[in-house]
């Protein structure tokens, strides 16, 4: 089987709770599967076909690696260390939030480590493209700009406009003919299944837009409806995997991802764009 020279992140599959907050915590374990998303972890499981594979134990509602590490409670309740989860439901016991010498100890165990490893694993000799990997609910949930809107099937997401343009005074994290592509691949591969859309309801996040700045590989933020292999309609108390469709959709994403790549390589456009 051929490796192709992505680096793949997962941030957001894991579920564990360490030791310092177990006790603080008042998510049922329901919840805290839900809102950590174990399903990408198989869902984007693909540790053996790229040059570099990292996902994560934490769940992201313990430490949520796709945020910047300063963005903090009470000024960003849905930060690296979160107060609530997207539907409003208290993370912590009522008076029980870890206070600040937890919450760096958390970052210094968890997040910081994440991160020197996405650093050290983009090797320009060996990753060429990178992917921030990531489910979405099917409706954006209450407070957010798309609430109660339908989400597409596949959103990607490089920090631009919808056509994956630069937008004024910002950088995009990959050429904007590499995220259309792709978009192609994807339309390609969930034909009837819904829309495939760029940089809408996500542009990508502190990753993708860290990680280039300070590499300057390519990347782009995929996200997955997770109406593609789960029923319950975004209720955590009813939430349940399809397994027969989470495993046909990861080989979906696969055929749609290598699809984009061998396109690149046989007009060029790989080397050329990534030696800018």
């Amino acid at each position: 089987m051929r490796e192709y020279p992505f680096l793949i992140s997962i941030p957001h599959g894991g579920i564990q709770v360490p030791a310092d907050v177990s006790e603080l915590v008042c998510l049922t374990q329901a919840e805290l599967v839900f809102y950590s998303d174990p399903a990408t972890r198989a869902l984007y499981r693909f540790h053996d076909r790229g040059a570099s594979f990292l996902d994560t134990d934490i769940s992201r509602m313990i430490v949520d690696l796709n945020r910047a590490p300063y963005h903090l409670p009470p000024k960003h309740p849905d930060g690296v260390i979160k107060q609530k989860t997207v539907f409003g439901t208290p993370v912590y016991e009522q008076g029980s939030f870890p206070d600040i010498r937890i919450i760096h100890r958390l970052l210094m165990e968890h997040y910081f480590p994440y991160h020197a490893a996405i650093d050290q694993l983009l090797d320009p000799g060996r990753v060429t493209f990178a992917l921030d990997c990531h489910s979405m609910l099917p409706y954006g949930p209450p407070g957010h700009r798309d609430a109660g809107v339908a989400r597409p099937v596949i959103c990607l997401g490089n920090n631009g406009d919808t056509q994956g343009r630069q937008r004024p005074g910002s950088l995009s994290t990959c050429p904007s003919g590499w995220i259309q592509a792709l978009a192609g691949a994807f339309r390609e591969e969930f034909s009837g299944e819904g829309e495939v859309a760029i940089n809408r309801p996500f542009s990508g996040g502190f990753i993708t837009n860290a990680h280039f700045w300070h590499k300057g590989i390519p990347w782009i933020q995929i996200e997955v409806n997770r109406n593609l292999y789960e029923r319950g309609g975004g209720d955590p108390a009813f939430s349940v995997i399809d397994q027969e469709n989470l495993n046909f959709t990861g080989k979906c994403i696969w055929n749609a991802l290598c699809s984009f790549w061998d396109g690149l390589e046989t007009t060029g456009d790989c080397i050329e764009e990534t030696i800018r």
